[in-house]
């Protein structure tokens, strides 16, 4: 991790739109341990492109890391609704493995909890 946040960290300086190297970057953050400089540097990519599914469901595993259930949820509604969940399993891959219970248990249960209230209506 700690090289290729080095190289992803070069390629930012010299293309600073380069949004793919920015979230290499924020991969190799997380993957060192460093959660809240993933954070910001994904925040910033989202505010150049707010429609990106691959930052924001990122983004809603770091908000459910911190315990932010609802922000998270919001996040992930983006993504569905943005209809490109295509980066969701490979970005599982790159989840440590608790982290990825903790995506895919969060989603079961939303899930259920969906599913649950459309029967009742």
């Amino acid at each position: 991790a700690p090289g290729v946040y080095q190289l992803a960290s070069l390629l930012v300086e010299l293309d600073a739109s380069d949004e793919a190297s920015r979230i290499l970057c924020a991969d190799a953050l997380y993957q060192m341990g460093r959660v809240e400089e993933a954070h910001k540097l994904l925040l910033l990519a989202l505010s150049r492109n707010p429609h990106r599914s691959p930052i924001l469901a990122r983004l809603a595993l770091l908000q459910l890391k911190k315990g932010f259930m609802y922000d998270g949820n919001q996040l992930l509604k983006k993504v569905i609704r943005i209809g490109d969940t295509s980066c969701l399993l490979p970005i599982m891959d790159i989840f440590k493995d608790e982290d990825r219970r903790l995506m895919q248990t969060h989603c079961h249960f939303r899930a259920l909890t969906i599913l649950k209230d459309r029967q009742e209506d």
